[in-house]
């Protein structure tokens, strides 16, 4: 369900609620955060996260009129999933700015190879990347992307039943293939209700 001004808090009372709302979407968060290995992660965005996103961008910028809030929540909500899917920023992370920008030269295209698999022989269904603009360039790729994992009902109600999960990357600068934890694939079947 998408958010609504109504939703918000005004400056002054997210002021109040800031410590204890950012604790609670950190700890959210925890479980909605995949590893693809030492350099990638999937964090997978929800109501709550996207929430807490928009409170922030407020804050910071002190934006309190109506209309530039209808703007953030016009451009954060797409992030919100729907029910059939998930939605998840991807990003590749390297400590040494020197070593991303290296390892990016070689990563053009990672983001279509990214996916996630119910079941040990399931279909690999592949992420649907970047629907904002196109972040590779030549041979390069950017260090974050935008993705969205669409599900029919059959995998959902797989899910459901206790089906393992597996999520991983078929590029060849950061190939792997995990099994997700049980704990975090509770986590993301609550965004398939």
């Amino acid at each position: 369900m998408q958010l609504k001004r109504s939703d918000l808090w005004s400056l002054e009372e997210y002021a109040s609620r800031r410590e204890a709302f950012r604790s609670e979407v950190i700890a959210h968060k925890k479980r909605r955060n995949i590893a693809l290995g030492p350099h990638a992660t999937l964090y997978f965005e929800d109501r709550l996260t996207m929430h807490y996103q928009i409170q922030e961008m407020l804050r910071v910028e002190r934006i309190f009129e109506a209309a530039e809030i209808e703007e953030e929540l016009a451009s954060y909500n797409p992030l919100i999933p729907d029910g059939s899917n998930w939605k998840a920023t991807f990003m590749i992370e390297y400590g040494d700015v020197e070593e991303r920008k290296v390892a990016l030269a070689t990563m053009g295209g990672i983001e279509q190879t990214v996916w996630v698999r119910v079941g040990e022989t399931g279909d690999k269904i592949f992420a649907i990347t970047n629907e904002d603009m196109e972040r590779t360039r030549d041979e390069k790729a950017a260090a974050v992307h935008f993705m969205r994992f669409e599900f029919d009902q059959t995998a959902v109600a797989s899910l459901k039943s206790g089906t393992a999960l597996f999520m991983g990357i078929d590029h060849a600068s950061l190939p792997g293939s995990y099994q997700v934890a049980e704990d975090q694939k509770a986590a993301l079947i609550a965004d398939l209700d």
